[in-house]
């Protein structure tokens, strides 16, 4: 990513004609448009959603030592898995899917725990003995916590 919409991109304070590659000029994704500077500055740009995903990731040692075990959802657009270590469970939900969809999975096991949304800390309802029923956006997914109350 360019660090700023000034001379060369923030990169270089050589002339132009002596960079390795010539500067990205479209007015829309340039550098004088699209830079760190400017990222920045916008709650709701690509670079801040990256550190907001990274903290919460970093939040938990789960994502990256917990056990793994995957669900076998009925519609295959579907990733959905649980990482557990000690007594925290982090249960992952992907709709891989350009369209819109809904997805029921047997939580069962889960029964009597709540879904913690990791982003926002929403509280989703409690598991009980039917499929769990989560509905998704294109590309979207859910990371929660499953805490028993």
């Amino acid at each position: 990513m360019q660090w700023s919409g000034g001379w060369n991109a923030g990169f270089s304070v050589a002339d132009p004609e002596k960079l390795y590659a010539p500067m990205i000029q479209d007015p829309v994704y340039g550098y004088a448009a699209v830079n760190v500077v400017s990222q920045k500055r916008t709650q709701h740009s690509l670079l801040n959603w990256m550190a907001r995903i990274l903290a919460v990731r970093k939040s938990t040692d789960v994502f990256g030592c917990g056990s793994l075990s995957f669900f076998i959802p009925p519609i295959t657009e579907f990733l959905a898995y649980v990482r557990q270590l000690g007594t925290e469970t982090i249960l992952v939900v992907n709709n891989l899917s350009n369209a819109a969809q809904a997805v029921e999975l047997d939580l069962r096991r889960y029964k009597g725990n709540i879904l913690i949304e990791m982003f926002g800390r929403n509280i989703f309802p409690r598991v009980g003995d039917l499929p769990y029923l989560l509905t998704f956006g294109p590309y979207q997914f859910y990371w929660f916590r499953l805490r028993r109350i």
